[in-house]
């Protein structure tokens, strides 16, 4: 598991070698120079310690070459950290750009079944955590592998004892990150998931806000996101616990270096005819020291963004990982839109969802023609709207079984298949943005007279108009300032504007009165073909046929006068329409 998720890193880092090899080239240069400008110091001080021939104009000469290394150093560290850094902002937006389009071609049964909370979570707070290990962590591993490797030699040229002395305290420090690691990484964990589940109470209740003030739940649901709340100030809280116990303690040990120095070198500084060890040696000895410190210390940040890192490289690799259902065909044809009339053929069309027994579509078969509108009924759970789902390819068909204009649907492009058929649910989702932008979501460059025209004829027209800013309205997120008759024919407008040979209505006329709902029909363009699927009889008896359809099946095709001598179901579905209608 952790090869891979290594594995998952190396994949990031690949298109920024070259930025990675620049700036590694810069940090060894800039730690060279690190390395040496206190060799420059301690020459300094033994030279100042020879008080005769010792002039002030070489002191200036050591002055000012430090200066100017120290200036170098600092241009070349901060390039080095412009590159380094650049490449995790450069991992953040192609893991965010790549995410979003891998969401685009997951079916919608994988945002039935995953929240949205999470889901967004992974967006921003992995991919958070993945920028701060590509680019800090990466930039702190490097510059300490550097300081180690450039300035031990540095201090065993000076005095192999001192300096064993001195870092001997290191292995401790590194025995406690690695000790405290695993338990950084599970409260890590926790935290996330602590996030997400705030995250998706979060949306839901601002999505349902309507439904919590009609049913005065407004206290459940504070109670409800202060619960979330507080296990995500818990879980942050010991981790912040792990944290606060392990950096000042690395911290602690580090600074016994300085204590073993002043001890061991002072006895060394009192017997300079025995060993001869003089105070620049003390002195470079220190600043060597101060210098493997912050990198020794900083081990333990980088191992709790390393930790961060490898959780969010997992929960962001489930997400690509996740294969897409449904896909082009290695062969899939390309289909010219003007040349499409609109025929629509079911041949014994057989689709099961996953985990049920029974096939939700069995053995359908039907023929729909040019430019005609046909309504499917059904009683609930007949298979209307799994058969408007097949059609669309919103869920997996086999081959050979539904065809437009002869030409398998598997066999053709799925982009050319959704722009030759629009699609209306009953839940029609409407962006927060103006009336227009919605209406012309589907043709952005669309002319204000198409939008008012499809307007006029979705019958919602005259209802935007007598809102106060009529097309430049603000509908809210998912449309929540509109009924739900508003949304459907707003929806439709839409639909109705990219102009497609072929439309689908899954009920979504069922907010909308009978009269408005025929009058809606009997508007819609000519060449379109329609496939209505309703409950509302009302309507589907003005429609050119009805295909009936009963647990899966087909049960009949007929017009509406044909079903209601030889259908009882039909029979038995108009008599109760016609009772409800009477009881209004």
């Amino acid at each position: 598991m952790m090869r891979s998720q290594f594995q998952n890193l190396k994949n990031y880092l690949r298109p920024y070698w070259s930025d990675l090899a620049i700036g590694t080239i810069a940090l060894l240069l800039a730690n060279v120079l690190g390395t040496y400008i206190p060799w420059l110091i301690r020459a300094a001080v033994d030279d100042l310690g020879k008080v005769q021939g010792f002039e002030f104009q070489e002191l200036m000469r050591y002055v000012w070459l430090i200066i100017g290394l120290s200036s170098l150093m600092w241009a070349i560290r901060m390039l080095s950290r412009v590159l380094i850094f650049g490449i995790g902002r450069k991992v953040e937006y192609s893991l965010k750009q790549q995410i979003f389009e891998h969401l685009l071609k997951l079916p919608p049964s994988y945002f039935a079944n995953k929240s949205a909370g999470e889901t967004i979570s992974v967006v921003t707070s992995d991919v958070e955590n993945i920028r701060r290990l590509m680019g800090f962590a990466l930039l702190s591993i490097i510059n300490s592998v550097f300081v180690y490797a450039l300035t031990m030699p540095a201090m065993i040229a000076i005095d192999p004892m001192l300096t064993l002395l001195s870092v001997s305290v290191y292995p401790i420090m590194l025995v406690i990150v690695q000790s405290f690691s695993g338990q950084l990484r599970d409260e890590q964990l926790q935290v996330q998931e602590e996030l997400s589940q705030v995250s998706t109470l979060l949306q839901e209740d601002l999505n349902g806000m309507a439904l919590i003030k009609t049913y005065a739940q407004e206290q459940n649901e504070r109670r409800a996101f202060e619960k979330l709340n507080g296990q995500l100030l818990d879980a942050n809280l010991r981790m912040a616990r792990s944290r606060n116990i392990l950096f000042p303690l690395l911290g602690g040990i580090a600074s016994i270096s300085f204590l073993v120095l002043i001890w061991f070198g002072g006895e060394k500084l009192a017997n300079p005819a025995i060993t001869n060890f003089k105070i620049g040696d003390l002195l470079t000895l220190i600043i060597y020291v101060e210098r493997l410190i912050f990198p020794t210390a900083i081990l333990g940040f980088v191992m709790v963004t390393y930790q961060r890192g490898i959780v969010s490289v997992g929960r962001i690799q489930e997400i690509l990982d996740m294969a897409p259902a449904i896909v082009d065909d290695v062969n899939a044809i390309a289909i010219d839109k003007s040349q499409v009339l609109g025929k629509i053929e079911a041949r014994n069309l057989t689709f099961a969802y996953p985990d049920t027994q029974e096939p939700s579509l069995n053995q359908v078969s039907f023929t729909i023609y040019p430019s005609e509108t046909v309504a499917i009924l059904g009683t609930v759970g007949s298979g209307k709207s799994t058969l408007a789902n097949a059609l669309m390819r919103l869920v997996q068909v086999s081959q050979d079984q539904i065809f437009v204009d002869g030409v398998d649907i598997t066999k053709m492009q799925i982009q050319d298949l959704r722009q030759i058929i629009s699609f209306v649910p009953q839940d029609s989702f409407l962006f927060s943005a103006t009336m227009r932008d919605n209406i012309r979501y589907g043709k952005p460059q669309a002319y204000e007279h198409e939008v008012e025209n499809f307007a006029s004829k979705a019958k919602i027209e005259q209802e935007i108009l007598n809102f106060p800013r009529q097309y430049d309205t603000l509908v809210g997120e998912r449309g929540i300032t509109l009924s739900g008759g508003q949304r459907q024919r707003t929806a439709l407008a839409r639909a109705l504007l990219v102009d497609t040979p072929i439309l689908i209505l899954d009920d979504a006329l069922s907010s909308v009165d009978n009269q408005t709902a025929v009058s809606i029909l009997n508007n819609l363009p000519e060449n379109k073909t329609v496939l209505f699927i309703t409950h509302n009889l009302y309507a589907a008896s003005t429609c050119d046929r009805i295909i009936l359809m009963d647990a899966g099946k087909v049960i009949q095709v007929g017009t509406h006068a044909e079903l209601l001598d030889e259908s009882k179901l039909y029979q038995k579905l108009w008599n109760q329409h016609k009772l409800e209608d009477a009881i209004k």
